[in-house]
C-alpha cells in the first residue's frame, strides 16, 4: 500500500514538473525572440500623416512657391531660413490651397544682424 502511495505522488509530482518546466521554458523562448528583433517597434500613438505646405508669400530663386513637408499639427510655428539671410516664422494651418497643398501663413521675418569683430 505504501508502494502505491509512493509511486502515485512521484508520477505526479514528476509530472506537474514536467509540465512547469514546458510552460517555463516557452515563455523565456517567447520573450527571447520577441526582444532579438530590433527593427520591430512598439508604436505608442498614431503617427500623423506627412502634409506639404505652401509658404505664403515666398517664392524660390526660379519663381515656384516655396513647399516644406511636415507632419505636426496645423497652429504650429515653424521657422524657416529664407533668401537673403533672414530667417522667417511660419504657422502651419488647416487650409488647403486649390493644388493639394495646405497653407503656412507668414507670422513674423527676423533679419540678420552681421557682428563685426
Amino acid at each position: 500500500m505504501l508502494t502505491d502511495v509512493l509511486t502515485g505522488w512521484t508520477a505526479e509530482t514528476l509530472g506537474g514538473l514536467t509540465v512547469l518546466t514546458a510552460a517555463g521554458i516557452a515563455g523565456w523562448l517567447r520573450r527571447r525572440r520577441r526582444t532579438s528583433h530590433p527593427d520591430t517597434v512598439a508604436v505608442s500613438a498614431p503617427q500623423r500623416p506627412v502634409r506639404t505646405y505652401t509658404l505664403l508669400g515666398v517664392r524660390a530663386s526660379d519663381g515656384q512657391p516655396v513647399h516644406l513637408p511636415s507632419s505636426r499639427p496645423a497652429g504650429t510655428r515653424v521657422a524657416w531660413s529664407g533668401q537673403a539671410g533672414k530667417k522667417e516664422e511660419f504657422e502651419l494651418t488647416d487650409g488647403v490651397l486649390p493644388d493639394g497643398t495646405y497653407a503656412a501663413e507668414r507670422v513674423a521675418v527676423y533679419q540678420q544682424t552681421s557682428r563685426a569683430n
